[in-house]
């Protein structure tokens, strides 16, 4: 049995390596569902946990709906009514409940054990655990831009605004779990360079390597 939690920078195609090594192991993956799974908890829309995970980043997410594929963005357009059920709802949830929710949704997770899991701390949660195996993908960021233009056709000026942006959200979001090491090696069991590794060959280690775990 093995979990494996990718934690990435965004435009170093953790969320592209995550899927191909879901493919090649048969695990299921757990990624933007992890938002609804929160939120059925909370008995809260999905939105609301949305707004939560990406507080100071509307411009973020405004800035890349208008010009990427829905599946980067993972956004739908907001009617007005839903714009004030997820206002109301912001009565009833806070970060702390969130945090609580995401520590018993993926501990949950690591328990069916087989399965990989995008972000969202999931290292932390599982740091402890013993057949939790934890990656980060991170690349240079000029070439962060360059897989953006390429996979999702921004230009690149406005590819390199989206890496700035994004870096802006994952570090608001990690200060939620209190932490601030989220790029740091020891975290983590093994940390891939996509800038001199290709998405490939990445699958290929993670998968060698769960295989060989005690």
């Amino acid at each position: 049995m093995a979990v494996i939690t990718i934690s990435r920078q965004f435009g170093a195609g953790g969320k592209t390596l995550g899927e191909m090594v879901s493919n090649e192991l048969g695990y299921p993956l757990f990624d933007n569902d992890l938002i609804q799974m929160v939120a059925e908890k909370a008995k809260v829309s999905s939105m609301m946990i949305e707004t939560i995970e990406k507080e100071s980043s509307g411009k973020f997410r405004k800035f890349l709906s208008g010009m990427v594929p829905r599946t980067l963005t993972g956004m739908v357009p907001r009617a007005v009514a839903d714009q004030r059920r997820e206002a109301k709802a912001a009565e009833f949830i806070s970060e702390e409940v969130y945090v609580d929710l995401l520590h018993e949704i993926i501990n949950k997770i690591y328990e069916g054990g087989n399965a990989v899991i995008i972000g969202r701390g999931s290292q932390y949660i599982l740091k402890d655990k013993k057949e939790a195996f934890h990656v980060l993908v991170a690349a240079d960021k000029n070439d962060r831009g360059k897989f953006l233009v390429n996979k999702y056709g921004l230009s690149p000026k406005n590819a390199m605004q989206a890496v700035d942006l994004d870096d802006k959200r994952r570090r608001n979001l990690y200060l939620k779990f209190g932490k601030a090491d989220y790029d740091q090696p020891l975290c983590y069991h093994l940390v891939l360079n996509t800038s001199k590794i290709e998405l490939e060959t990445g699958c290929e280690i993670i998968c060698e390597l769960v295989n060989v775990l005690p």
